[in-house]
């Protein structure tokens, strides 16, 4: 059976803020440290029946950056439940709901 190792290491600064994120994975194509601005990351406990998660930024993680973040999320997690579900009614009902998002975040960025 193959295993795949990935590790994600957070550089908090002296107020636990995270500072930097960088990732790898054992089994990618990229051979260098990856970094981010933002992640997420959520594992389902099936025992206990519930989502256990770690949601993290950086201070250098702009407010539009994060609306195109979500936007993208919201869209890969259609996805994804699509291929797990086949229940194309509501994936589209979470992308429709994602452009509304994306847009209404938009329309907020105009307007600050």
């Amino acid at each position: 059976m193959e295993q795949s190792k990935i590790t994600i290491d957070v550089t908090l600064d002296p107020e636990k803020i995270p500072q930097q994120i960088s990732w790898n994975a054992s089994s990618s194509s990229a051979k260098d440290i990856q970094h981010a601005k933002a992640m997420i990351l959520a594992f389902w406990d099936g025992q206990e029946k519930s989502a256990l998660r770690i949601d993290l930024w950086t201070k250098e993680m702009m407010v539009d950056e994060m609306g195109d973040f979500f936007y993208q999320t919201l869209i890969t997690m259609a996805d994804t439940y699509r291929r797990a579900t086949g229940q194309t009614e509501l994936v589209e009902a979470i992308k429709l709901f994602a452009k509304d998002f994306y847009n209404k975040s938009r329309e907020l960025l105009e307007k600050s």
